[in-house]
C-alpha cells in the first residue's frame, strides 16, 4: 500500500507544483542524452580526443544510466524516493563540474559516467513520485502525459541548447549549464517533492544488484563496442557471454529472493510485459530517426544544422502534443488502444520517412512523415508507462518506474548500436568491390578510403596521381553515399517493422487482459 507520512501529506497538498518539480528533474536527465552531441567537434579540437574517445563521451553517460537505474529505483522504494532523487541530483551536479573542468578526454568521460550515476538515481523517482501524488488513475494518466511531453521536449531541445551554448561560449558551457539547472532543480525537488517509501522493504538484494548491474553493463558495453570493432571480435563475444550469464543469474536470484530487486511476479500480466516491450521498441525507433536520419541529411544530402533543426522541430512538437493528448485519452479509457495506436503511427511514420529519403528528399513530405512518427512516439509513451505503474503496487512504484526507464534506455542504446552496425555493414560490404570496379590499384586505395572518410582528395604528395584519381574518388564518394542510403533504408525498415510488431503484441496482450478482470487487473488500490 501507499505510505505517505503525515508531514508528507502536507507536502503533497500541491501536487501540480510537485509534478513541475519532478518533470524538471526528468528534463535535466533527458537533456543530457542529446545536448553533448553538438559539442563533440569542439571537444575533439580542445582535448585532442580520438573518435573512440568521443563516442565514449556520449556512451559513458548512457551506459551507466541504463545499468544502474533498476537498482536505484528499488533503493528509492526502500530508503525514500525523494532522498535517493536528491542524492542523484547532487551526484549529477558533481559529475557536471568534473566534466566542465576536464583537461583530458579520460577525465571528461569519467565526469560523464558520474553524471550517469546521478541520472540513474534521480530519474526513476520522477515516475514513482507521480504514482503517489496522483493515486487516481485518471489524474495520473494526465500527469504522465505531461511527464512524457517533457521527456520529448528535452530530447528535442538538447541539440538546440547545446548548439547555442557552444556557439556563444565553448563546450565547457554545456556542463556549467547542467550545474546551474541542476542546482535549481535540486532546490525545487527539496522543497516541493513529498517523501515516500516502502515501510516493509526488508533487507537489500545485494546479489541482485551485482548481477543485474553487471549483466546490463556487459550487454550494453558489448553492443556499443561491437559497432566499433565488430560483433565477431573476441572481446565483444566474451562481454555478451558474461552479460548473458550474469542476467541468467539475476533471474535465478530474483525468483528466490525475499525482497527482490525486480519482482517477476509483477511482470506476469500480459499488458505489463507488452508495455515493457513497447518501451524498448519505441526508443529503439526514436533514436533511429533522430540519429541516423539526421546524419544522412547532414552528411549526404548537405543539410545545414539549421535546416536539420527545421525539419525535426515539427516532429518534436508532434511528440509533445501526442503525449499530452494521450494523457487525456488514457484517463478516459484503458492503456491498450492508445498504446497500439502509438505503435502503428510510429511504425508507419518511420516507413513513410524511409520512402521520402532519396538522394534529394523533398522537405515537406519528409517533414510530414516525421510528424506522423513523432505523434506515434508521443501517443505510445503515456499508456506504456501507465500500464506498468498501474500494474505494480504503489509501494513498489520505484521498481516499476525503473524497469520501464531501463527498457527505454536499453532500447535507445541497442537501437543506435544495432542499426549502426546494419548501416556500416551495408556501407562496407560493397566498398572493395566498388574500388575494384573503378580500377583503382591497391596502392591508391588508401587515398580513396581517406577521401571517403574526409570528403576530399588529400593535397600534396603525388599531384599527378591526385589529379588522375580525383574524378574517380568523387565517383567512389557518391557510390559510398548510395551505399549509406541503402544501409539507412534497411535500418529504418527494421525499426518500422519492430514498432508495428510491438503494436500487435500490445493488442494481443490487451485482448487477453480483457478476458480476465477487464483491464483493471491493474493494482491501483494496492
Amino acid at each position: 500500500m501507499s505510505e505517505v507520512s503525515a508531514e508528507t501529506a502536507e507536502e503533497a497538498a500541491h501536487p501540480r507544483i510537485a509534478l513541475a518539480a519532478v518533470t524538471a528533474v526528468l528534463f535535466l536527465t533527458f537533456l543530457d542524452t542529446t545536448i553533448v552531441s553538438v559539442a563533440l567537434g569542439d571537444i575533439q579540437s580542445d582535448l585532442h580526443a580520438g573518435v573512440v574517445s568521443l563516442q565514449w563521451v556520449v556512451n559513458a553517460y548512457t551506459l551507466v544510466f541504463a545499468s544502474l537505474m533498476l537498482t536505484a529505483g528499488t533503493m528509492g522504494d526502500r530508503f525514500g524516493r525523494k532522498r535517493i532523487m536528491i542524492g542523484g541530483i547532487v551526484v549529477f551536479c558533481i559529475g557536471s563540474v568534473l566534466a566542465a573542468v576536464a583537461g583530458t578526454s579520460a577525465w571528461l568521460i569519467a565526469g560523464r559516467a558520474v553524471m550517469g550515476i546521478g541520472a540513474a538515481a534521480s530519474e526513476p523517482g520522477t515516475l514513482s513520485v507521480i504514482r503517489h501524488i496522483f493515486p487516481d488513475r485518471g489524474t495520473r494518466a494526465k500527469a504522465l502525459g505531461a511527464w512524457a511531453a517533457v521527456s520529448g521536449l528535452a530530447l528535442a531541445l538538447g541539440p538546440v541548447i547545446g548548439g547555442l551554448l557552444v556557439g556563444a561560449f565553448d563546450w565547457r558551457a554545456v556542463f556549467w549549464f547542467n550545474l546551474i539547472i541542476g542546482v535549481v532543480v535540486l532546490v525545487a525537488a527539496w522543497v516541493y517533492v513529498p517523501e515516500s517509501a516502502d515501510p516493509q522493504s526488508g533487507r537489500s538484494d545485494f546479489a541482485g544488484f551485482v548481477l543485474g548491474a553487471t549483466g546490463l553493463a556487459c550487454v550494453i558495453y558489448a553492443a556499443i563496442s561491437g559497432e566499433e570493432i565488430g560483433y565477431d571480435a573476441t572481446s565483444v563475444l566474451v562481454l555478451f557471454a558474461v552479460g548473458a550469464v550474469a542476467l541468467a543469474g539475476f533471474v535465478f536470484v530474483e525468483l528466490r529472493a525475499t525482497n527482490p530487486l525486480l519482482n517477476f511476479r509483477y511482470l506476469r500480466p500480459p499488458l505489463v510485459r507488452s508495455a515493457l516491450i513497447v518501451a524498448f521498441t519505441v526508443y529503439f525507433g526514436i533514436f533511429s530517426i533522430f540519429f541516423f536520419t539526421a546524419l544522412y541529411l547532414q552528411e549526404v544530402v548537405g543539410y545545414s544544422g539549421w535546416r536539420t533543426a527545421a525539419i525535426f522541430a515539427p516532429m518534436a512538437a508532434a511528440i509533445i502534443l501526442g503525449s499530452l493528448a494521450s494523457g487525456f485519452w488514457v484517463a478516459l479509457s484503458s492503456s491498450v488502444v492508445p498504446m497500439v495506436t502509438g505503435c502503428v503511427l510510429g511504425g508507419l511514420g518511420i516507413l513513410l520517412s524511409r520512402d521520402c529519403l532519396g538522394v534529394t528528399p523533398e522537405f515537406v513530405p519528409l517533414m510530414l512523415a516525421l510528424i506522423v512518427a513523432g505523434a506515434g512516439f508521443g501517443i505510445a509513451v503515456v499508456p506504456l508507462t501507465s500500464a506498468v505503474l498501474s500494474g505494480v503496487p504503489a509501494a513498489h512504484s520505484g521498481m516499476a518506474a525503473a524497469a520501464t526507464n531501463t527498457m527505454r534506455q536499453v532500447g535507445a542504446v541497442v537501437g543506435v548500436a544495432a542499426l549502426g552496425s546494419m548501416v556500416n555493414a551495408q556501407l562496407n560490404s560493397d566498398l572493395v568491390a566498388r574500388l575494384n570496379q573503378l580500377g583503382i590499384p591497391a596502392n591508391f586505395q588508401a587515398i580513396v578510403i581517406d577521401a571517403i572518410e574526409t570528403g576530399k582528395v588529400p593535397q600534396g604528395g603525388d599531384q599527378a596521381a591526385s589529379q588522375a584519381y580525383g574524378p574517380i574518388v568523387d565517383k567512389v564518394i557518391n557510390a559510398t553515399y548510395a551505399a549509406f542510403h541503402s544501409g539507412l533504408q534497411i535500418a529504418l525498415l527494421v525499426s518500422g517493422i519492430m514498432l508495428l510488431a510491438a503494436g500487435v503484441i500490445a493488442a494481443i496482450a490487451g485482448y487477453r487482459a480483457a478476458g480476465r478482470r477487464g483491464y483493471d487487473y491493474e493494482l491501483d488500490a494496492a
